[in-house]
This record gives structure tokens, C-alpha cells and sequence, in this order.
């Protein structure tokens, strides 16, 4: 391996966050691109439209990806994992991992059989289980009113609708 060859992978990875700030660019331009895609109503009244927000959020990226790439090429370096209380050499734990997926799986599965109350229980409370809580009253009454509470908020309130179930006519 030559100098040259190994001086530019070094400079490759003395600089790897610019990996970060060719992601974020690329996903400022995807939101750009799809905002300016978004049609407009000839209705639409005031100056604030559909295509606001994501224009924001694309330029609020691609201002990001710049600074970024800026303070990276000028020798600013991201601390590695210093502050963070992770043993690194520790293995996964696949366990949790595992039964998170499971719990989501289900919430995903059981959302238009039981509706969003009841799978949205099982996915509250099944990720309770899968970090460790194991109070066997506690956690299933508060994963019901975390459900209830959320199915409210995004069905009424939001105005988003949430398949209901059997407990539509109740809710």
C-alpha cells in the first residue's frame, strides 16, 4: 500500500462526518424535490400553504449539511463516546431488541383487527416488558391509559382517525 493510498484514508477517516453532511444534503434535496412536487389548491388562502413546512425543513437540512461540512473541514471533531455510560466491548442485547420488534410487530398486525386502543396497550406495554418494568398492575393500567389517552388526542382533537375497534362505539 502506497503512502498516497493510505494518507487519503486517513484523511478519509480523520473527516467522516462528512459521510453525516452528504446524508442530510441529500435528504434536504429529496424533501425539496418531493415539496415542490405537492400540488396547491387554487383555494388555499393566506400566504402559509402545503409546500411551507417541507420547503423549511429542506433548506433547514441542506443549512445543517453545510455548517457541518464546514466546521468538519475546518478541524472541528464530534467527541467520541467520552460523556456516554456504554461499556462498548459489552455484546447487543438482542433480547430486547427482539421483543421491542415483537411488540411493534403486534401493534402493527392488531391495529385494524382490535383498533388502536387495544394494540396500542399491547405495544405500550409491551415495550415496558422488553426495557425491564415487570410491575404486573401498574404496567398494563398505565400502558391502557397511554393508549386511550393518544387514541384520543390523534382521533379527536388532531383530527387523525384511528381505527377504533370494538371500542369505537365507546370512546
Amino acid at each position: 500500500m502506497t503512502t498516497g493510498t493510505r494518507s487519503k484514508r486517513q484523511w478519509l477517516r480523520d473527516h467522516s462526518e462528512l459521510g453525516i453532511c452528504v446524508v442530510l444534503a441529500g435528504l434536504g434535496v429529496l424533501v425539496l424535490v418531493d415539496a415542490w412536487t405537492i400540488a396547491t389548491d387554487f383555494t388555499q388562502r393566506g400566504p402559509v400553504g402545503p409546500k411551507t413546512v417541507p420547503y423549511l425543513v429542506g433548506g433547514l437540512l441542506l443549512l445543517v449539511a453545510v455548517l457541518l461540512a464546514r466546521d468538519v473541514l475546518r478541524g472541528g471533531r464530534g467527541e467520541s463516546e467520552a460523556g456516554e455510560d456504554v461499556d462498548l466491548s459489552a455484546p447487543g442485547d438482542w433480547r430486547t431488541v427482539l421483543l421491542l420488534s415483537a411488540a411493534f410487530l403486534a401493534n402493527a398486525v392488531l391495529i385494524n383487527v382490535v383498533g388502536f386502543p387495544l394494540s396500542g396497550m399491547i405495544l405500550f406495554w409491551g415495550c415496558a416488558y422488553a426495557l425491564g418494568s415487570r410491575n404486573t398492575v401498574r404496567d398494563p393500567l398505565v400502558a391502557a391509559v397511554l393508549s386511550v389517552i393518544t387514541y384520543l388526542v390523534f382521533n379527536h382533537l388532531l383530527g387523525v382517525p384511528l381505527p377504533g375497534g370494538p371500542l369505537m362505539g365507546v370512546l
